[in-house]
C-alpha cells in the first residue's frame, strides 16, 4: 500500500483475541507481523482474555511484549444460550467502536468464537476487509455455523488443511483468495520447551501436587453448546473415568460458552466427594506451557480442538469425547468416544498402554506463521465480495 506520494506505508493490521486458545494459536503469527517492517499491528484483546477466572490472557499477551490497543469487555454472565447471544450482539456494538478508532486495513481473526463472528460482524459493515484463519474446518456445536458464517464474511482465508480449503472454494469462495498453508499451532509446538520442569505446577490451581516424574492426564472438556443441558452429566462421566484410571490428572476449567457453569459444578462437586483424588485444576496456562504439558502427557482426554490438532504435531494419545470436534480431521492418535464412563475409561487404558504415536503433518509444518504474514503483506484490502460457484464469479 502506498499514501498520496506513492510511498510506501505499513498496512494497519487489527488482530482480535477473544480467549485463550486464540491467543495461543495466533502468536507466532502476531510476532512475524510485530517484526515485519510493512505492518503496524493493532492488538484487540477481548472475551475471555480479560477476565480472572479465565486466566487473564491479556497478561500473557503483554508480557509476550504486545501492545494492547484496545479491551473490549463483551461476556454476560450465566453461560446460558441466551448469555451468548446477547453477547454477540454486545460485541457487535463494541468492536464497531473500536475499528472506528483504529480504522485498519485489514482485520486478522482465527477460528470460530462467537466473540469473533461478533468482532466480522462489526468489521464487513464498515468495509474493512477480513482475512479469516482456520477456515472451512468441520466441527460439532454452534461453532460449526459460526465458522462458516465467518467464512463467509471473510475476503481472504487462511485454512489449515488442504480439505478445509477445498470446502472454501466448494462454498463459493474465489480461489484466489484461498491460501491453505497449514496452521500457525504448529509453529507453537515446534517452538514450545520439550521438558516440563520449568511450569510451576505447583503454585498455581487447586488441588494436590502433580509428581512430574510420573504418568498424567490432561483433562479439557468444553461444554457442547448444542448438547447444553447435558454438559453436567457429561463431565460427571468423564471425571469418573478419570477416577477409575488411578492416574494423576491435570485439568483445565472450561471456556465460558453455554453450560460451563454445569460443567464447573460437576468439577467442584468431584473435588469435594473425592478429596484425596490425585487432580489438579488450573484456569489458564501459557502457550507453551500448554503444549508441554500435552507433549509430556500420557494421555489427553477431553473435547478441546487443541487435543486434534495441536496433538497430532506430538503423537500424544487422545480420548476424544463427545461430539465437539465430530468432522474434524484427526491423526491416528485420537480414539472418539461417547460420553459414558466405561467407554471413556477403556479407551484411556487402550492409549496410555499404547504410549505415543507417530507425529502427523496434517495440519501443516512448522513454518506456518512466516509464510502466512509474507502472503498477507502481499495482498490488497477489497470490500466487495462475490459467490464464486464452480469457478463462475458472476
Amino acid at each position: 500500500m502506498t499514501d498520496n506520494h506513492g510511498v510506501a506505508r505499513a498496512k494497519h493490521i487489527a488482530v482480535v483475541l477473544a480467549d485463550r486458545a486464540n491467543y495461543g494459536r495466533l502468536r507466532p503469527v502476531m510476532i512475524e507481523l510485530r517484526e515485519h517492517p510493512l505492518v503496524d499491528l493493532q492488538v484487540v484483546c477481548a472475551g475471555t482474555t480479560l477476565l480472572d477466572r479465565f486466566g487473564e490472557a491479556v497478561n500473557i499477551v503483554r508480557k509476550d511484549g504486545f501492545d494492547v490497543a484496545e479491551s473490549v469487555f463483551t461476556e454476560l454472565e450465566g453461560s446460558v444460550l441466551a448469555t451468548m447471544a446477547k453477547s454477540v450482539g454486545l460485541a457487535v456494538v463494541e468492536f464497531a467502536n473500536v475499528f472506528q478508532r483504529l480504522a485498519p486495513d485489514f482485520l486478522l481473526l482465527i477460528g470460530d468464537r462467537y466473540e469473533v463472528f461478533a468482532a466480522a460482524i462489526a468489521a464487513v459493515y464498515q468495509n474493512i476487509c477480513i482475512v479469516h484463519i482456520q477456515g472451512g474446518e468441520v466441527t460439532g456445536s454452534i461453532d460449526e455455523s459460526a465458522r462458516h458464517a465467518i467464512s463467509k464474511l471473510a475476503h481472504y482465508h487462511f485454512p489449515s488443511t488442504r480439505r478445509s480449503g477445498e470446502f472454501l472454494v466448494a462454498m463459493g469462495e474465489r480461489v484466489e483468495t484461498v491460501f491453505p498453508f497449514g496452521c500457525p499451532s504448529a509453529d507453537v509446538v515446534a517452538e514450545a520447551p520439550k521438558q516440563i520442569s520449568k511450569i510451576p505446577l505447583t503454585r498455581v490451581g487447586v488441588g494436590p501436587p502433580i509428581e512430574l516424574g510420573l504418568p498424567f492426564l490432561l483433562v479439557l472438556f468444553h461444554p457442547v453448546t448444542t448438547e447444553y443441558h447435558d454438559a453436567e452429566r457429561q463431565m460427571e462421566e468423564l471425571l469418573a473415568a478419570v477416577r477409575k484410571s488411578g492416574l494423576q490428572t491435570i485439568l483445565v476449567w472450561p471456556n465460558i460458552d453455554a453450560g460451563a457453569d454445569r460443567v464447573s459444578k460437576a468439577i467442584r462437586r468431584f473435588r469435594e466427594h473425592h478429596p484425596g483424588a490425585p487432580l489438579h485444576a488450573y484456569k489458564n496456562f501459557e502457550p507453551e506451557d500448554f503444549i508441554t504439558l500435552l507433549h509430556n502427557a500420557a494421555c489427553a482426554v477431553g473435547n478441546s480442538s487443541s487435543f486434534v490438532r495441536d496433538a497430532a504435531f506430538i503423537g500424544t494419545p487422545v480420548v476424544l469425547v463427545g461430539s465437539r470436534q465430530d468432522g474434524r480431521e484427526r491423526s491416528q492418535a485420537v480414539i472418539r468416544v461417547e460420553s459414558d464412563s466405561r467407554s471413556i475409561l477403556d479407551a484411556i487404558r487402550r492409549q496410555v498402554q499404547h504410549g505415543r504415536y507417530e507425529p502427523d503433518a496434517l495440519y501443516g509444518v512448522p513454518g506456518v506463521s512466516k509464510r502466512i504474514v509474507e502472503k498477507l503483506v502481499t495482498l490488497e484490502p477489497y470490500t466487495q465480495k462475490r459467490l464464486a460457484y464452480l469457478g463462475v464469479v458472476p
